[in-house]
C-alpha cells in the first residue's frame, strides 16, 4: 500500500473551500450584472428575485472573500512574526517567485519539446506560484474597486468624481479576466491536465501518495526525505467516503465555472453588455 503524506491542513483546504464558494458565487451574481442584457443573464436574475436581488447577493459574497482574503493575511502574519517560519518569504516552502522558477520554466519547455528532461520541481510549481499571485493580487484590485463603488457616497467625500468611472472599468474587466483564468488555466493546470484528469484530489483531502510525490514533485521529495521530516507528515490513506465527497465537490465546482465560462463567453460574442 502506498504511503501518504500530509501537503495541506484542515485549515487551508477549509479557506480553499471557502475562496471557491464565495469566487463562484461573486462571478454568478456578478457576470449577469455586467451582461445583463442577455437572455441567460435576465433569466437567472428573475430567477433569483431580480438584479437589485442579485446585487445583494453580490455584495455578499464579496464579504465573503474579503473575509477570506483577511485570513489568509492573517496566516501569514502569524506565521511569519509569531511563529518566527521566515521560510513562507522565501525558500523551498515559499510561493515568493524565485530564481529557480525561470529555470524550471525554460526547463519545463525544453522537456515539451523533447530537448530535456522533465525538471525536478519542489513543494510549489512556477504555475502554482502563478496562480498564486493572480488571484492575490486580483483579490486586492477587484476588491478595492469594488468597495469603492460600493460605498460611493463615503468616498466620493474623498476622491474625485473620475475615479469611479476608472473603478467601474478596473472592477469589470479584472473581474472578467479573473473568470477567465481561473476556468481556463486553473482548471486545466489543476484538474484537466492529462496526469490529473479528471480530478486532482490532494486540495481536497490534503493528503498525497508517496509515488505520486516522489514522481512529480521529486526535489521536495528529496528534501523533506534528508532532512527526515518525511514521518510527521505521516497520513492515513484518504477515506473512501472523503474521496467520493472530494471528487463531488470538485466535479460541482469545476461544471459550474466551466458553465458560467460559456455563458460569460456568449453574451460577450452576442453583445449582451453594457
Amino acid at each position: 500500500m502506498d504511503n501518504y503524506y500530509f501537503r495541506f491542513s484542515l485549515g487551508q483546504r477549509l479557506l480553499h473551500g471557502l475562496l471557491i464558494v464565495s469566487f463562484l458565487g461573486l462571478v454568478a451574481t456578478g457576470m449577469p450584472l455586467r451582461y445583463h442584457q442577455a437572455a441567460w443573464a435576465v433569466w437567472l436574475s428573475h430567477t433569483l428575485g431580480g438584479f437589485r436581488v442579485m446585487g445583494f447577493f453580490h455584495r455578499s459574497f464579496a464579504v465573503l472573500l474579503t473575509v477570506c482574503f483577511l485570513i489568509h493575511l492573517f496566516h501569514i502574519a502569524y506565521r511569519t512574526w509569531i511563529r518566527k517560519e521566515r521560510g513562507i518569504l522565501w525558500g523551498a516552502d515559499s510561493l515568493v517567485p524565485q530564481s529557480r522558477d525561470l529555470t524550471e520554466f525554460f526547463q519545463h519547455i525544453k522537456w515539451f519539446l523533447g530537448l530535456g528532461p522533465r525538471p525536478a520541481f519542489d513543494r510549489f510549481t512556477y504555475w502554482e506560484k502563478f496562480d498564486y499571485w493572480a488571484v492575490f493580487w486580483g483579490m486586492a484590485i477587484i476588491g478595492a474597486s469594488g468597495y469603492v463603488l460600493w460605498f460611493h457616497t463615503f468616498f466620493s467625500k474623498l476622491l474625485p468624481g473620475w475615479i469611479f468611472n476608472v473603478a467601474l472599468l478596473i472592477h469589470g474587466e479584472e473581474a472578467l479576466l479573473a473568470a477567465g483564468f481561473i476556468f481556463t488555466i486553473h482548471f486545466f493546470n489543476t484538474h484537466l491536465r492529462p496526469e490529473k484528469f479528471p480530478m486532482d484530489l490532494v486540495i481536497f483531502t490534503g493528503r498525497i501518495g508517496e509515488e505520486e510525490l516522489r514522481q512529480e514533485r521529486p526535489a521536495e521529495y528529496e528534501r523533506l526525505r534528508r532532512e527526515e521530516a518525511l514521518p510527521a507528515l505521516r497520513a492515513d490513506p484518504p477515506p473512501l467516503w472523503m474521496k467520493n465527497l472530494s471528487r463531488i465537490m470538485g466535479a460541482i465546482s469545476v461544471g459550474i465555472g466551466l458553465l458560467l465560462f460559456f455563458l460569460i463567453l456568449l453574451a460577450v460574442l452576442t453583445g449582451g453588455g453594457r
